[in-house]
């Protein structure tokens, strides 16, 4: 094993990704398995996390736990964090990447329940699990958090005020949560620009183009091109690197 195997090197670990079927979440969990750890694919469609995790398994040769769950529902993640101990006997690295972003045509027709939903899953859901998980992770004396944030959190368009308002508290959740769970867990940012996932498949061929054209890359970033930063965070590689955001966004301008 080389030097920069070592490093990255996960062997032994468990890695949750929440939003793990699909998208940024599943590159991450292809790439923590590839890197030797346990996954679990955590996410709402429970037959789209099994497809994910078979898939994983045949590729990589780790074992790949499916469990189908809403983030955005507080009284649901014990059940989640109580099914991966029971499964695993640990847990070494949370991805907190699912989030969603409702499509509206103005802010007025924003209703209360969208705006809720939006805070469940990209805010509220996040910190209940990281403490739940990150409790334990401190009890065994190491761990790490990786909550995956938005560009838009910094750069809000009226077309995400809702998620860009859940992504910023998502920040500030991160700093907060490193101060309360450190020294033994380390929790840091992932924070993601445009990438060519489902979330974009909507976008028209001006934004996939020309939106981007003033970025520093000139260009949507293809998901794979997140799998450095995450396995950096997750691994000890970042070993003493805390508290902090890790922009992967082709340069926003």
């Amino acid at each position: 094993m080389g030097y920069a195997d070592e490093l990255f090197d996960l062997t032994g670990r468990v890695v949750l990704i929440t939003g793990g079927s699909r998208g940024l979440g599943r590159e991450m969990a292809f790439a923590a398995a590839r890197c030797g750890a346990d996954v679990v694919v955590a996410g709402r469609d429970l037959g789209a996390c099994t497809a994910a995790a078979e898939e994983i398994e045949h590729a990589t040769g780790r074992t790949a736990m499916p469990y189908g769950v809403h983030i955005g529902r507080w009284d649901r993640l014990p059940g989640l964090v109580d099914a991966v101990y029971d499964r695993f006997g640990r847990l070494d690295a949370l991805v907190n990447n699912a989030g969603m972003s409702p499509v509206y045509d103005s802010l007025a027709d924003v209703t209360e329940k969208m705006f809720d939903s939006v805070m469940n899953l990209n805010l509220k859901g996040p910190f209940r699990l990281s403490v739940l998980a990150g409790e334990r992770m401190a009890e065994a004396g190491r761990g790490s958090i990786v909550n995956v944030s938005s560009t838009g959190s910094i750069r809000p368009r009226p077309a995400i005020v809702p998620y860009a308002a859940a992504k910023a508290g998502l920040n500030v959740l991160t700093e907060g949560l490193a101060k309360a769970l450190g020294p033994q867990v380390r929790v840091n940012t992932l924070m993601a620009g445009p990438f060519a996932t489902w979330a974009t498949r909507g976008w028209d061929d001006a934004e996939l183009t020309e939106g981007v054209r003033p970025h520093a890359l000139q260009r949507i970033g293809r998901p794979a091109e997140v799998v450095g930063a995450a396995l950096y965070l997750i691994s000890d590689a970042s070993s003493y690197t805390t508290s902090a955001t890790l922009r992967v966004d082709g340069g926003i301008p």
